[in-house]
């Protein structure tokens, strides 16, 4: 089967079989930024976000994406311009293995986008799906409301760009 859809704003035409999930077909693509994990839905590590809305991608057949506009962490900034969120959860130590920062990426995302200034239990719903093993969660959080302050024009209290200290 054919299948066509938005893949991190570029038109994509893959081959796909009845069967095949989303997240093998992106990995199999060069997309390793969605993760395998649980591979039944639990953990978060393969987020991607379908038409704006966050999905776990191992239980996603990929047939289901045809037409739709997918995002993967890779379509989520650059390098050299990377997304308040990205920025803030290495400022604030967020980010540790890194395994399951991609789907809290996603995750906050779709919540930021709804709700430009979160209070922390819409992070905490946001991020329920998102399984961390490394943190407890609490400088994710930070970063989140950080990264909220950024993409609304107040600049956070602490951070670089806050104090002048960034380069």
């Amino acid at each position: 089967m054919k299948l066509q859809m938005k893949l991190n704003g570029q038109q994509v035409e893959w081959e796909v079989v009845g069967n095949e999930l989303l997240l093998d077909l992106l990995r199999d693509r060069g997309f390793h930024g969605t993760k395998r994990g649980c591979e039944n839905g639990d953990c978060g590590c393969c987020a991607v976000q379908i038409d704006g809305k966050t999905l776990n991608s191992c239980i996603y057949l990929a047939g289901q994406a045809q037409g739709r506009a997918v995002t993967t962490i890779e379509g989520v900034g650059t390098m050299k311009k990377p997304h308040p969120l990205q920025t803030a959860l290495v400022e604030t130590g967020g980010v540790q293995c890194g395994f399951c920062i991609p789907g809290i990426i996603l995750s906050a995302k779709e919540l930021l986008e709804a709700t430009p200034n979160p209070k922390e239990t819409d992070i905490r719903e946001a991020l329920d799906g998102n399984l961390c093993r490394c943190t407890g969660y609490t400088k994710q959080f930070e970063a989140i409301k950080n990264a909220a302050k950024v993409l609304t024009g107040k600049k956070p209290r602490g951070s670089k760009a806050a104090s002048g200290g960034g380069k």
